[in-house]
């Protein structure tokens, strides 16, 4: 017997915490019913469905980098017609979900895979790994500024943790800088700068833990190396 979110995982549908929102909607069936228990049980043989459509587990884990371009939404479908990231991880080879997100103007790294267990571990706050970005921000960022980032801000109700912050290009009116975080709120970095009335022109995310975007295209992916896969997962 194998849990049912697992299952789910296993088969590429989604990562454990975005299954049990699938059976928590009702979205899944077990030979044929409905099943919104959380701790259920798949045995060996039963047909599972999710959305209307039979899954099984993979037999090949596949872990693959995107390079994200803008306009692309972080989502396997999107009920507005805009353009998904799932169409740029078509070609391959198999039935893949993102890991983590990026929302549509931001740019960069963004990691796929169908191992639901190694999407849980990634994703999961105890084990979160940091995540490193490149900001072109507009308006003055002063030492006092950046020591307020490095030191954690209110980005409304909620103060960030300590980052990284190290500035590559200071201009008059503009900056370039790299900023390390190790959480991941919502438009987070977007909502840092605002705090120190600084507005984010572009953002792209430049490394996940020890996996880094290199001189990958947009629009490309790779697979990930088995040092960068094992790095990851903490080993």
């Amino acid at each position: 017997m194998v849990r049912l979110n697992k299952y789910i995982a296993q088969s590429g549908v989604a990562s454990r915490r975005k299954a049990d929102e699938l059976i928590a909607a009702g979205s899944v069936k077990v030979d044929g019913k409905t099943v919104t228990a959380l701790g259920f049980d798949v045995e060996e043989g039963q047909a599972v469905s999710v959305g209307g459509r039979e899954i099984r587990p993979a037999a090949k884990k596949v872990y693959i980098a995107l390079n994200k371009p803008k306009g692309y939404i972080t989502t396997t479908s999107d009920e507005k017609g805009r353009p998904t990231v799932m169409e740029l991880v078509a070609d391959a080879g198999e039935r893949l979900f993102p890991v983590g997100r990026l929302d549509g103007p931001t740019t960069g790294l963004l990691i796929f895979t169908n191992d639901g267990d190694f999407a849980y571990a990634l994703t999961h706050p105890k084990h979160e790994k940091p995540k490193t970005y490149r900001a072109r921000v507009q308006g003055a960022l002063s030492n006092e500024k950046l020591a307020r980032l490095r030191k954690g801000v209110d980005i409304g109700g909620y103060v960030t943790a300590p980052a990284g912050i190290e500035a590559v290009k200071q201009g008059a009116g503009a900056a370039v800088v790299d900023i390390k975080i190790s959480e991941g709120k919502n438009r987070q970095i977007r909502k840092m700068f605002t705090a120190v009335g600084c507005r984010v022109l572009d953002l792209e995310r430049t490394a996940i833990g020890g996996v880094y975007l290199g001189p990958l295209k947009q629009g490309h992916w790779r697979k990930l190396t088995r040092a960068e896969i094992e790095t990851l997962r903490g080993e």
